[in-house]
């Protein structure tokens, strides 16, 4: 029977962050993932009786089509908007509205279960590596070992029922797969081979998981595959049976249509249907297939396209202590096959596709089949592959390396069938599902590909850490893996036809158990109808998500420990000396690489030090590879629907840049993508992503001729730097003079070795720009966790320095028009430093210069060389070059310029805070008001600086001030007030003004006979006081964000406050017990912990010593419970998770040595310094992509090309003023909404039900109150003390008078604070973390780089990443120096001087204002002792947000300064 089936909405919440974390806890709601959207004809079950016609389905909402519309489980309302699409209500460009007690809320993360030992089977038991483990015994097809770490996972308990029950998915996922694949024999007769997998469902899963429509198809399918006769017949009936009345059941791909049509068979009472297919649903169109027609494409050529068609000089290379080069050029070699001049954009879609995958496939096999033949060359004529040369070598490695693993593979096979194991056998047992995971062929490739490329970025010459080594080994590994998985065809035994594929995953089982519903309800066929028509979805209709965690840390150590050292074990190196008394040569095989410790920072360190032998090869023969991350697309990047899927084709590219250990912002997004959130920042980055670009080949031709020529030109350093070494002093007996020596030669070589590695990278940059000069290419991007976005390829992208940008041109060209001429001039005074001035006189500029630019074009590195004293020189030739041809064109107007033309914002950071405090004199300096000639907020600064330091020096005569009199310039502030609302502290802001001052004026303590560094933090306290004065409101607001940040930073939520609670009566259950006679035969009970709507299997408890339990209830214990990151929401409804957590270290013994890991969890407690620092900044930098995002957008809507730097907006010529239009228009929309009360509120909605701990001055009458109080309740622990204000505050919100009254009677610290307290007796959150900090400031400061021996999660190849240095920098990489500086000495020193405006402790914070709370040295004492401070733990509420200033951010739109 034919029927339409009506279009049923689901409600689709998050999909869970499968992660080894994020599996262990409830918390992350492990509900459905996304349904898929049926294009095939319907496959239903009903029953055989006949049924009146349905009413037709109601159409889907777009919406609810493109999964736009999924909700947050248990957090989150479903909204809807019925039978229109979203997109055409509002445009992406403008704001959508965010509720912000709506907002996506994800609960803290459990506590992990305590660590188990490993087992004699060599199951860990780590939930993380458990989970790990699991998922890759599924993958390698070992289920009887995946079914070990399941129960292994039950015994440790602490997962809720919902995950144990996905991984039991996982199981008989993988069970059905091997049975298909003629992996089990099954019998013909009633028994078969499929016996336990119903036992196991009969013991572990029915009755004890929660009842889902996904686990009956899985158990329907193998009774299938499994039983015949009456056991299938018993098996189908009995697994039907356990759906309940009048469902939808979702089976996703796991029953075909065959198997449909036997449970139909089976099963009288029910009848396969079909039905057709919605005319409103989209249709799948295949891909294009590539033929033959390219050929002609590589074998024909064609006129250039641009500039001249010859093929350019090769690029001089640069000796390089790394090893990327030689290989970078083989891996674009695929651009030297096809004809000069001819552009891979003129192929149709599918072969440029094809293209664009060949550039991604990983570089792996093509390394290996090139050493093999570099090897089979140099044996056909007649070399050893003993010669001293690497290319000889590397064949030879792999494949000893390969025997190796393969042997080291089955070792580990063989381990897990011993009875006894000793230690090495319970490692191997645990790495064996990972090494099964890849073939030893392409392990060993991955190895030595991996480790040379790493010892390129440290520098052949030096040793390499060795947990940076081990560590980046085993992630590579891992996502070489995870990509190759990925694009391996399915096995020929199983493919089957494409339709029955596509038919197979769009099968919708729809039962309806019509006897059971006729007996309950009185009706015929018309009931039977309403049952067919509306049948309502199984409660668990949707599949739970699939397991894919990533590698824990101490797995990836052990892994890439035991790679390394099977690479240390094989790889050799020819050596040949002189023998010192024959004096022939000697040759002799040496290890190419050997494990030694190094003295770093006073701490023993694990290195791997190259053979000099090796080191001499390498330098001469530099090789590396690059991977396809780096290289630009020949496609548009793929459109960016989910968390790691977007951007390039094949290679797996996360949206929002996230480490590894950082599980926050990946759980937020993927929140944020499931319900639709991210659908505007998604869709700026496709808008970014589709803008071609091609290379400038007149800037390239004149860059090339002047890099060959290995002279300095512009940015470009020379082949070989004129750096002479300083001579030796005449006394060698001098100490001091020799210290002052060894300071310069050291300056002088780190110069070189500067500017040698700034070639360097300049060589890969040129390589890549000399391969893609004729193509059109396309720059996918991401975002950081603040929303700023940034290109993906590494070495070239737009976001590069001056040279690249002068470099690139956008591929599509626009006639100049009436104003593009214009603005084109403009663009020229820009780059070229002259953009100070009006725009009038910029285009003045322009003009008066026209000899300088028409020969900087003809004769560009022989003329006069005009361009090199810009700015920008690189980008002042483009534009010349631009300018010339435009300006010789007979009508300029129809020019055809393809040069991007930028408009930059004036410290674009103030000017948010402008606007946010309405500062109207402060809005003035950063030109949000009209004016006639642009404002320059760093001269503003410096006059207000110099005012003041001529009046501390007239009138004060204060030395410092006398010094400095006359040499405050613009230089020397700008750095500072650019990074000072980026969050620069103080000793940073110091760092910054004192290199200007050193380098304005190099004999400065000569001059003046006082110390530059004291100078410059007598410097600094006035930057800081002139931007506070000039920007009130916005120091206000900052102060205010500091305060709202530091309260959520030292709090705990109810969540938290609820498992303390839960502890404090486990702990008191158990001390009763303890007391009570002991019972031998009283059975042990496992209990079930419910948290909220998810069932936890609580672990077995372990007895607590009362030490531990005292420990336990302390007030440093309770602030180790500081969870709460601190979470907001952009206007453009992104989430933003600071990422800065405290890590404990951890020991993995390896095969190599012991090695110290900083493994990070959600569990662990917060940084409330870096979170409180951080916040002010990284929300600014939130509400500036947020700009550039609905920027984006409107400029594509409204058909102009658009690129972005940050604050940077680059469009044609003829484009600028719409782009103007634009530009300011999103701002307005921006901030003409309640941007700090909207925060309030989603701060008072998301952190309205914590305690935060406060602190109060002791020596006031409520800080007296409060100790009388605790004395009189020694016996109370820290913990108890919260709970009873816990208690107190439950009591007052009760409905009942009593339990009112009874709370009101109840005295607490709470209570005293709510009678007695008062603003001036409490210390600002903010400063309480400052000061809090600064007792465990040594602590703090080990990060993990001292002795490099503690492994802190990366790979130590972030510098390949595609972060840009200066302009994608965290803020923490500007907050310099932390507290207890050597220099505050003479900082106290110089505060001294400066009167009381700079004396005793710092009250603020912000960038306003310098960040040192701690007083001067000489007064700290007594400073303390009459500051002494005791917490209370009081409800989390905000201070009041601080008055607005008048400025009208309307007034913006008239603004001809804003950016320009």
């Amino acid at each position: 029977m034919l029927v339409r089936s009506g279009a049923t909405r689901h409600t689709l919440p998050v999909r869970t962050l499968l992660t080894s974390s994020a599996l262990r806890y409830p918390s992350r709601c492990l509900l459905p993932s996304v349904s898929r959207l049926p294009t095939e004809p319907q496959r239903s079950l009903t029953t055989t009786a006949a049924a009146p016609e349905l009413r037709p389905a109601s159409k889907k909402t777009y919406r609810a089509l493109v999964g736009f519309e999924r909700n947050l489980a248990t957090t989150v309302t479903e909204q809807y908007i019925d039978n229109v699409p979203f997109n055409t209500l509002t445009p992406l460009y403008q704001l959508r509205p965010i509720d912000v007690a709506n907002t996506i809320q994800i609960p803290d993360q459990l506590p992990p279960p305590a660590r188990g030992r490993m087992n004699q089977s060599g199951i860990p038991g780590d939930h993380a590596e458990l989970l790990s483990m699991f998922d890759a015994c599924l993958k390698v097809g070992r289920l009887e070992r995946a079914i070990m770490v399941a129960r292994r996972l039950e015994e440790l308990g602490g997962l809720s029922t919902l995950e144990m029950l996905q991984i039991y998915h996982g199981y008989l996922r993988a069970r059905i797969a091997r049975i298909e694949m003629g992996g089990e024999k099954i019998a013909k007769t009633g028994a078969s081979t499929g016996d336990d997998v119903f036992a196991l469902y009969e013991t572990r899963i029915h009755g004890e998981l929660p009842l889902r429509s996904e686990t009956i198809g899985y158990m329907l399918k193998l009774s299938l595959l499994c039983s015949t006769g009456s056991k299938l017949r018993t098996r189908v009936t009995r697994f039907m049976g356990l759906l309940p009345h009048n469902t939808t059941m979702d089976l996703g791909d796991i029953l075909s249509a065959e198997d449909l049509a036997r449970i139909a068979k089976i099963s009288p009472s029910f009848t396969y249907t079909m039905s057709e297919s919605s005319p409103a649903e989209p249709e799948l169109k295949p891909e294009p297939k590539v033929n033959d027609d390219s050929t002609q494409f590589f074998n024909e050529a064609e006129p250039a396209i641009d500039f001249q068609s010859s093929v350019p000089p090769e690029v001089l290379a640069t000796t390089q202590k790394g090893l990327g080069l030689t290989s970078l050029k083989k891996t674009i070699s695929l651009f030297a096959e096809i004809p000069e001049g001819r552009d891979i954009a003129s192929l149709p879609l599918g072969e440029r596709k094809e293209i664009q995958s060949r550039l991604e496939k990983d570089t792996v096999e093509a390394a290996v089949d090139r050493w093999r033949k570099e090897s089979q060359a140099m044996s056909e004529m007649g070399l050893s592959v003993s010669s001293p040369g690497l290319n000889a070598r590397l064949y030879e490695w792999h494949t000893d390396l390969q025997r190796r693993i393969a042997k080291e593979t089955q070792l580990a096979v063989d381990s897990e069938a011993k009875e006894k194991k000793t230690s090495d056998d319970l490692v191997r047992c645990q790495l064996a599902p990972y090494l099964l995971q890849s073939s030893p062929e392409r392990l060993a490739a991955v190895v030595i590909l991996s480790l040379l490329s790493l010892v390129s970025v440290f520098g052949v010459d030096k040793g390499v850490p060795l947990t940076r080594i081990v560590h980046h080994l085993a992630s590579t590994a891992e996502e070489d893996i995870r990509v190759f998985k990925a694009t391996q065809s399915i096995p020929k035994n199983i493919v089957r036809s494409k339709k029955a594929r596509e038919q197979k995953a769009k099968t919708l089982l729809k039962v309806a158990k019509v006897r059971e519903y006729q007996a309950s309800i009185n009706g015929g066929e018309q009931n039977l109808a309403e049952a067919v028509d509306g049948q309502k979805e199984f409660p668990s209709d949707l599949p739970l998500p699939r397991l894919d965690p990533r590698w824990p840390t101490t797995t990836k150590t052990k892994f890439g420990a035991l790679l390394l050292g099977a690479f240390l074990d094989t790889a050799k190196v020819v050596v040949v000396r002189e023998h010192p008394e024959t004096k022939e040569l000697v040759s002799q095989m040496q290890p190419a690489f050997s494990h030694t410790t190094q003295l770093r920072k006073g701490k023993k360190v694990g290195v791997i030090i190259p053979n000099r032998a090796l080191v001499d090869i390498m330098k001469t023969e530099p090789r590396g590879e690059v991977l396809a991350r780096h290289l630009p697309m020949v496609v548009e990047p793929e459109p960016w629907t989910q968390w790691e899927k977007g951007g390039f084709l094949e290679y797996p590219t996360s949206v929002v840049r996230a480490k590894a250990q950082e599980k926050d912002q990946q759980i937020y997004t993927e929140a944020a993508i499931e319900r639709g959130d991210m659908e505007q920042m998604m869709k700026g980055l496709d808008v970014l992503g589709q803008t071609a670009w091609r290379i400038n080949r007149k800037v390239f031709n004149v860059m090339l001729e002047a890099w060959n020529t290995g002279t300095e030109v512009a940015n470009i350093p020379a082949l070989n730097p004129n750096l002479p070494i300083p001579p030796a002093p005449e006394s060698p007996d001098d100490p001091l003079a020799r210290r002052a020596w060894l300071k310069a030669v050291k300056a002088v070589e780190n110069e070189k070795g500067g500017l040698h590695s700034q070639r360097c990278f300049m060589n890969f940059q040129l390589e890549i720009a000399r391969a893609f000069r004729d193509q059109t290419f396309y720059f996918p991007h991401n975002l950081d966790f603040r929303g700023r976005a940034y290109p993906v390829p590494t070495y070239l992208n737009h976001m590069g320095a001056d040279h690249m940008r002068g470099l690139l041109k956008f591929a599509k060209g626009k006639p100049l028009g009436t104003k593009g001429l214009r603005w084109l001039k403009i663009h020229l005074a820009n780059v070229y430093g002259f953009d100070k001035a009006s725009l009038a006189e910029r285009e003045e500029f322009a003009n008066q210069n026209h000899q300088n630019i028409l020969d900087s074009v003809r004769n560009p590195l022989n003329g006069s060389c005009w361009w090199l004293k810009a700015e920008d020189p690189w980008q002042c030739l483009a534009t010349c070059f631009e300018l010339a041809d435009a300006l010789e064109h007979p009508d300029p107007a129809q020019f055809v310029s393809h040069l991007p033309v930028h408009q930059d914002g004036t410290c674009n950071g103030l000017q948010h805070y402008a606007a946010l405090g309405g500062d109207t004199w402060g809005a003035e300096q950063v030109n949000l008001l009209p004016g006639e000639r642009p404002a320059d907020v760093y001269s503003a600064v410096a006059d207000i600086v110099t005012e003041r330091i001529n009046y501390d020096a007239d009138e004060l005569k204060l030395d410092f001030a006398i010094a400095l009199k006359g040499k405050i310039v613009r230089k020397v502030v700008k750095q500072t007030v650019m990074t000072n609302v980026y969050g620069v502290t103080r000793t940073g802001a110091k760092k910054q003004i004192l290199r200007q001052l050193e380098a304005l004026y190099p004999n400065l303590k000569q001059e003046t006979g006082q110390e530059p560094s004291v100078l410059a933090a007598y410097c600094t306290t006035k930057v800081f006081d002139a931007l506070s004065s000039m920007f009130k409101g916005a120091h206000d607001i900052q102060m205010w964000l500091g305060e709202i940040g530091g309260r959520v930073c030292q709090s705990l939520s109810a969540e938290q406050i609820k498992r303390i609670a839960m502890e404090e009566q486990d702990e008191a259950e158990a001390r009763q017990a303890q007391q009570a006679p002991h019972d031998p035969d009283a059975p042990t009970v496992r209990t079930k912990k419910v948290r909220g709507e998810v069932t936890i299997m609580a672990p077995k408890r372990k007895s607590k010593s009362l030490k531990a339990v005292k420990n336990e209830s302390s007030l440093d214990s309770l602030k180790e419970r500081f969870l709460s990151t601190i979470v907001w929401t952009t206007p453009l409804r992104m989430p933003v998770v600071q990422p800065y957590r405290n890590t404990a270290n951890r020991t993995v013994a390896t095969c190599l040595q012991t090695l110290s890991l900083m493994d990070t969890a959600r569990s662990d407690p917060v940084n409330r310094r870096k979170q409180l620092q951080a916040f002010p900044p990284n929300f600014i930098h939130s509400l500036d992509a947020s700009h550039m995002m609905l920027s984006a957008l409107e400029s594509h809507d409204r058909g102009l090309t658009f690129a972005a730097v940050h604050d940077s907006f680059w469009t044609h010529a003829a484009d600028v003023d719409v782009m103007g239009g634009i530009i300011r228009d999103s701002f307005i929309r921006i901030h003409e909404e309640d941007v700090i009360g909207r925060l309030k509120r989603e701060f008072e909605a998301r952190f309205g039900d914590s305690l935060y701990l406060a602190t109060v001055i002791k020596n006031t009458p409520v800080g007296r109150a409060i100790e009388h109080w605790r004395k009189s309740h020694k016996t109370m622990t820290a913990r108890q003390e919260l709970l009873l204000e816990v208690e107190r505050l439950k009591l007052l919100k009760s409905p009942h008078l009593t339990d009112r009254t009874r709370g009101e009677e109840m005295v607490t610290p709470g209570s005293l604070f709510e009678k007695l307290g008062s603003p001036d007796a409490m210390i600002s959150a903010a400063q309480a973390v400052e000061a809090d900090a600064d007792k465990t400031a040594p602590d703090a400061d080990m990060d993990g780089e001292d002795g490099m021996d503690v492994m802190d999660g990366q790979d130590g190849m972030d510098v390949m990443d595609g972060q840009d240095v200066m302009d994608g920098m965290d803020v923490t990489d500007v907050m310099e120096g932390e507290a207890g500086s050597a220099e505050d000495e003479i900082e106290g020193a110089a505060a001294e001087q400066g009167g009381n405006a700079t004396r005793g402790i710092w009250k603020e914070t912000g960038p306003f204002i310098a960040r040192k709370d701690r007083p001067e040295p000489r007064d700290r004492s007594a400073y303390m002792s009459q500051q002494a401070k005791l917490t209370v733990w009081l409800p989390l509420t905000f201070p009041d947000i601080p008055a607005k200033g008048d400025f009208d951010i309307q007034m913006l739109r008239q603004s001809k300064y804003f950016f320009s």
